[in-house]
């Protein structure tokens, strides 16, 4: 079984508290993901670090291929809008222990 994991930031390896919120995983042509349901208790936090993980995102597009960080940001949005109103999947699963 092969599976590629991404590094762990050095911030959350250094002697501090920290807590791993979410693993997403493309998988058998879906996407399969691992949350950390009790992390906040409003999920309007889950908004602020969707649009913070976009903006890390556009930032790497930045760096790697030398595009305009706003626009790989923009870019960005109209994915999620269009997923927004008009879903290519809908979330199904359950709740596991760990």
């Amino acid at each position: 079984m092969h599976h590629k994991e991404l590094p762990i930031p050095p911030a959350a390896t250094e002697g501090q508290v920290a807590r791993e919120l979410a693993r997403v995983w493309a998988a058998k042509g879906a996407q399969h993901v691992s949350i950390a349901t009790d992390a906040w208790q409003d999920p309007a936090a889950w908004g602020i670090m969707l649009v913070d993980l976009a903006k890390h995102v556009a930032d790497a597009y930045a760096q790697i291929q030398g595009v305009d960080a706003a626009s790989a940001l923009e870019r960005i949005r109209e994915g999620f809008d269009a997923e927004w109103d008009h879903p290519t999947c809908r979330p199904h699963g359950g709740l596991q222990d760990e």
